[in-house]
């Protein structure tokens, strides 16, 4: 019996890759379509469930009302100050200044709020989609994309291991392990 040689494991578990991954990508964006809908739907049933949109449209109605105050002030401050008292304003009064805020690590915020119910939100979205078409297509072609490179490097005889991955290919995937390569058409005269 005659062990693979490490690049011959190589080119293997690259045609392995080349030939599953561009399926599993594919699975994965289908995926992402329906756990996007399906997360946002997640957001507001939570949310409502648990209590926590009273809170968010608290949140929301305050930073509004903030975010009018803090213009208003900035508005106030540049409209008073005289041509000395401009020279030393405040950054945060200043139309100049950057639109980023640096507040404390403790302080808890709208988006924080939001962002932990998406967090959950997703979470539960990821549990319905293994049990959708898309899921589980994605979940079987990783295993098969993983039995394969399994295959590889567990075949200590050269010759076995191509038919197992044809047979592994052509059975749960109806693609062939080795690719023929179709004759372009004779353009010759003769």
């Amino acid at each position: 019996m005659a062990k693979l040689m490490k690049w011959e494991i190589d080119h293997l578990e690259q045609k392995v890759r080349s030939k599953v991954d561009p399926l599993i990508e594919h699975a994965e964006l289908m995926v992402k379509q329906f756990k996007t809908i399906e997360t946002n739907k997640a957001v507001n049933i939570l949310s409502k469930k648990m209590g926590a949109d009273k809170i968010i449209a608290r949140f929301r109605k305050l930073e509004e009302e903030k975010r009018e105050l803090q213009q208003v002030a900035k508005t106030f401050f540049q409209s008073k100050a005289d041509k000395e008292q401009k020279e030393n304003l405040n950054y945060k009064f200043s139309n100049n200044s950057s639109r980023h805020s640096y507040r404390d690590n403790d302080d808890i915020t709208l988006s924080d709020c939001e962002e932990q119910l998406r967090t959950w939100a997703s979470n539960i979205t990821d549990r319905l989609i293994e049990k959708r078409p898309e899921g589980k297509e994605l979940s079987r072609l990783k295993s098969i994309k993983q039995c394969a490179l399994d295959h590889v490097k567990e075949s200590n005889i050269n010759k076995d291991l191509p038919n197992i991955l044809n047979n592994l290919f052509t059975q749960s995937l109806g693609i062939t392990w080795n690719e023929e390569i179709k004759a372009l058409p004779n353009t010759s005269k003769n």
